[in-house]
């Protein structure tokens, strides 16, 4: 007799996207967080070992199947761009100044950029509606994220700063696009550990080059350190593969698009930073544009 029936598991999947989007949400928060109290690379370089490690107890607890050498190898790949990469950046970004909200606004392109990557990579098909689902989700972004954006500052929102944190962008596209295409047959928890390690080897070789290892030992630091494990780094991208795996990269990616909104939501309710009218009305664009771009039509 299975363990969890056939209707609990269809409930699971289709609550799956909203759980994925408010715990993927707080990743903007734990950067912001985490920031002037441990130097970005290093944190992280301390962050995807020790998921590595869970990821690899639960391996062995289900006694999973280990990928073969080909397949580990593809697993490290996505995982340096689905992680290593892409959370380099933005860690790197939000340390350097440049605001949570607006990080998560250029971030916010990677479901466009996914679906390029996939129509030319997979020769998935995508509609007229996705685009334009696409588009008005964009619109909503930046309705969601327009106050915090000045370009009068001095420092924090810089060419730099926004340059790398769209090269982020990008990589999470293209890890999305090559775990699809290379390493969705492969068991959750073994590919985690490869995909972990992976990020891994990227993040520690960067932080050897550039940075100084900084650690304060502060409330913040091991708050930030244990949210990203636990939450983000083990549950958030378990539910993300399992989301690869059920469905079309460019849909799952268009997910993304709430994520700012909900973040927003987040910084209000945690630092107190208000929700104007403007912002509220593009959460609702978002959500718009996702429900446009993930309904089924009917045959």
């Amino acid at each position: 007799m299975p363990i969890i029936s056939a209707k609990t598991r269809t409930a699971f999947i289709a609550a799956t996207p909203m759980i994925f989007v408010v715990l993927w949400a707080t990743g903007f928060v734990v950067a912001r967080l985490s920031a002037g109290h441990v130097a970005p690379l290093w944190f992280l370089s301390l962050r995807f070992p020790l998921a590595l490690v869970f990821m690899g107890g639960v391996a062995l607890v289900q006694k999973a199947q280990w990928p073969d050498p080909v397949q580990a190898l593809h697993a490290m790949v996505a995982g340096a761009f689905l992680h290593g990469f892409y959370l380099a950046t933005n860690y790197w970004a939000v340390a350097h100044g440049l605001p949570g909200g607006v990080a998560a606004l250029i971030v916010g392109l990677q479901p466009l950029i996914t679906a390029f990557m996939a129509s030319a990579i997979l020769g998935e098909r995508v509609s007229l509606r996705h685009w334009l689902g696409l588009l008005v989700g964009l619109i909503g972004i930046g309705l969601v994220l327009s106050p915090k954006l000045d370009l009068s500052q001095a420092e924090g929102i810089t060419p730099l700063t926004a340059g790398i944190t769209f090269l982020g962008a990008v990589s999470i596209a293209f890890g999305t696009v090559y775990q699809k295409r290379f390493a969705t047959g492969i068991d959750l928890a073994t590919g985690g550990v490869y995909q972990y390690l992976g990020a891994t080897l990227v993040v520690l070789i960067l932080a050897i080059f550039t940075e100084d290892f900084f650690f304060d030992h502060s409330v913040q630091a091991w708050t930030a350190l244990a949210w990203s494990v636990i939450v983000l780094s083990i549950i958030a991208i378990s539910l993300l593969m399992v989301m690869i795996r059920e469905g079309a990269v460019s849909r799952v990616s268009s997910l993304i698009f709430l994520v700012p909104g909900v973040a927003a939501l987040m910084t209000f309710v945690l630092f107190g930073e208000s929700l104007n009218f403007i912002q509220i009305l593009g959460m609702v664009v978002c959500a718009g544009a996702v429900l446009t771009v993930t309904r089924k039509v009917p045959n």
